[in-house]
């Protein structure tokens, strides 16, 4: 009977189990993950998690029961520490080792971290990637307490705006020219600037961070630019990169992330891989996409390949982010765009921007508009451009682009 191993247990491990089982596959299944709890919903915890109004239990992305009506073994708590191809089997960290027939990796992302030698190691200091991260910095999200949020991103803006919420001083340091650089366009960047110093929090672009100060515990951050602020605790989003390192000492070939072909197979034909630490093609070019919905779709389509299908992934991404009353939802990728334009909405706050490379429509962020990203995405996924024209006359019916 054949022995599907999935190494990984997030979003994309759980979701690849489940349609494995969906799909009629009726082999073992094993899920290994390096924590002590079921698959769970990682973007809630620099939002509603962190802010206390999401339990733990309602992260998880299916109860603890669905895996064993399914006969998935779920193996918690527990790394693999190599994987021998040439036997086909996984070596864990409790001293077991597996044997496989399909082994996939969905072993996620890690969070970039500062250095020891510019305090990086100090008490105080924080990252958002797990449970256990969310868990460690909640206490310190207190009235009152002053934080240094390194890095612009996301997941620094989520923190930020917690934070604010929560009644915290808040410091944001962006060493680029403007939050969301790598990301976004001056005009998103624009209007998240705005709002999040509406809300308060002081805002540093084009300034980076010398060294975090303190003997254990942080106290103080020095900026590049000479300045020194004293600060509770500190929360680094300075981005993530591909858990790839397993994958890379098995001897399977490693670029952005894990190189897998058009159907997620990698470089040996009996490992597969999908989420965050996979690379895929995307309009004729290999990139990893970093979101939520890549993790499930991308894995899903693994799923039906091992189970004996041959589908190609064909991505439609799409990103959202939560800060204050702002919901941003993000259709596409602006990879490469040359023009953006902006609708505006009817009333405050409500805001789109259409990201174009020439004539044809790559993106859209859409700030509390789900009606135009809704229309955005479906124009992108069907292949059709609006004008420019069209996008920024207010007397546009959007819903009317859909036509054909």
């Amino acid at each position: 009977m054949t022995h599907v191993v999935v190494i990984g247990a997030g979003q994309a491990g759980a979701s690849l189990t489940a349609k494995l089982r969906s799909e009629g596959f009726t082999g073992d299944i094993t899920l290994i993950g390096a924590e002590p709890v079921p698959p769970y919903q990682r973007p809630p915890l620099s939002k509603a998690y962190l802010l206390g109004k999401m339990a733990e239990e309602r992260l998880y992305l299916r109860p603890a029961e669905f895996y064993a009506d399914q006969n998935i073994t779920l193996r918690l708590d527990t790394r693999v520490t190599a994987i021998d191809r040439v036997a086909k089997t996984v070596a864990l960290s409790d001293g077991d080792t597996l044997s496989y027939d399909e082994l996939a990796l969905t072993t996620g992302a890690h969070p970039r971290t500062l250095p020891a030698a510019i305090g990086g190691t100090l008490d105080g200091v924080f990252a958002v990637r797990d449970l256990a991260d969310a868990d460690a910095m909640a206490p310190a999200f207190t009235a009152g307490k002053r934080v240094l949020i390194i890095g612009g991103g996301y997941i620094g803006l989520e923190a930020a705006a917690v934070a604010s919420k929560l009644g915290l001083e808040v410091t944001l340091v962006e060493m680029s020219d403007r939050i969301l650089q790598r990301v976004a366009a001056p005009e998103t960047s624009d209007y998240f600037r705005e709002l999040h110093t509406s809300h308060g929090v002081t805002i540093r672009e084009g300034v980076g961070l010398e060294r975090l100060l303190g003997d254990t515990h942080v106290t103080g951050a020095r900026l590049t630019d000479g300045t020194e602020i004293a600060i509770d605790f500190a929360v680094v989003g300075v981005g993530i990169a591909p858990a790839s390192i397993l994958a890379d000492s098995a001897g399977v070939d490693v670029g952005n992330g894990i190189t897998t072909d058009a159907h997620g197979r990698t470089s040996d034909p009996h490992i597969w891989a999908a989420g965050d630490c996979a690379s895929c093609q995307f309009q004729n070019e290999t990139t990893r996409i970093e979101s939520v919905g890549n993790a499930i779709d991308q894995a899903e389509v693994v799923a039906v390949n091992i189970a004996g299908g041959d589908k190609p992934y064909v991505p439609n991404p799409w990103f959202w982010s939560d800060q204050y009353d702002c919901k941003l939802q993000i259709a596409g990728l602006n990879i490469g765009y040359t023009d953006v334009y902006v609708r505006t909405g009817d009333a405050p706050g409500v805001q789109s921007h259409w990201y174009f490379k020439g004539d044809r429509l790559l993106a859209v962020d859409a700030m509390n508009d789900p009606r135009n990203y809704m229309i955005g995405k479906r124009l992108i996924e069907a292949g059709r451009s609006p004008t420019p024209a069209q996008i920024t006359d207010p007397a546009t019916d959007m819903k009317a682009l859909l036509k054909p």
